[in-house]
């Protein structure tokens, strides 16, 4: 098959399916898009011949743009570009969590810094102020008092992107030290690590501890239906753990422990090198083996297989 990779930047998740695509004779088309034009008509002569493209775009505006070119000229998109829109605003992804009956976060939305406050003061203390775009844990804020949420909510009033004025305030759940990261081909999880950290982000990007995480039924079924909500594709779905013993050492749960997760976002272009190197699964291997199934369906034709 001809695969499209759109990317601002070759990161070592990309490298890692550009070698796996390359060692099974796949034929790989790189669409840099800081250089591409797209136009609203015709097709960019990269994206000619192409079986599927899929969406590696550093930048969130640039993947929400692209996916929706890419769609438009009629050319398999991973992950399509309503995923796309779904995931990247984490008001969206709350939503469609909380309209399928998935447990997550309490949140509320306010536009003022007054409603702000007083949905910071319902919640409590601590809670968690984060930005409605964005990844890595930046900009998030956990607000421990009064005053700290004051000086935050000032601060953030007075940045000039119109996203800051959506103040998006999230109940701050008590977790064991770590949360678990889910990457799925469909609602299908591939492989699964807990992220364990001292601090109260988890995130890799922040230097948090990783081990490989046996899911049980109950988290399998929440990642198939976590993605079913926000559309399906390759995705990348965050757990945390509610009820449990503080301690993180664990590498799985037992049925004892109940209905006692919650899904706090679902991630479109999700990274996995941290993963393909913590768990025993070979990762690119497994989304190459699901892009080859997906393009084999959306063009009719055979396909290689593994």
């Amino acid at each position: 098959m001809n695969v499209g990779m759109l990317y601002s930047r070759i990161r070592k998740d990309e490298k890692l399916l550009l070698s796996e695509l390359r060692d099974r004779g796949h034929e790989v088309t790189k669409i840099d898009v800081r250089k591409q034009r797209f136009d609203i008509e015709d097709a960019p002569e990269k994206f000619e011949g192409l079986d599927v493209v899929l969406d590696r775009c550093l930048a969130t505006s640039r993947s929400l743009y692209v996916t929706r070119f890419a769609g438009a000229y009629g050319v398999p998109v991973v992950n399509s570009p309503d995923t796309a829109e779904v995931c990247a605003d984490k008001v969206k992804n709350s939503l469609a969590l909380k309209g399928a009956g998935i447990p997550t976060p309490n949140t509320d939305v306010a536009f003022t810094k007054d409603a702000a406050m007083e949905t910071i003061e319902e919640f409590g203390y601590p809670c968690v102020l984060k930005p409605v775009i964005g990844s890595w844990g930046r900009l998030m804020a956990k607000i421990d008092g009064r005053s700290a949420a004051e000086a935050i909510l000032e601060h953030k009033a007075t940045l000039g992107h119109y996203e800051h004025k959506v103040f998006y305030v999230q109940e701050f759940v008590e977790k064991p030290g770590r949360d678990i990261r889910v990457l799925a081909t469909d609602g299908e999880p591939v492989a699964a690590m807990a992220r364990s950290s001292d601090h109260w982000l988890t995130n890799a990007a922040k230097g948090a501890e990783t081990a490989e995480f046996e899911l049980d039924d109950e988290a399998r079924a929440l990642v198939e239906r976590a993605s079913d909500a926000v559309g399906g594709g390759l995705l990348g779905v965050d757990l945390m753990e509610t009820g449990v013993d503080e301690d993180p050492s664990s590498a799985r749960r037992t049925e004892s422990d109940g209905d006692s997760y919650t899904v706090h976002e679902v991630n479109h272009t999700v990274e996995f090198k941290t993963l393909n190197d913590t768990t025993d699964v070979d990762v690119p291997g497994a989304v190459v083996d699901w892009l080859e199934a997906r393009a084999e369906r959306a063009q009719g034709k055979e396909v290689t297989a593994r």
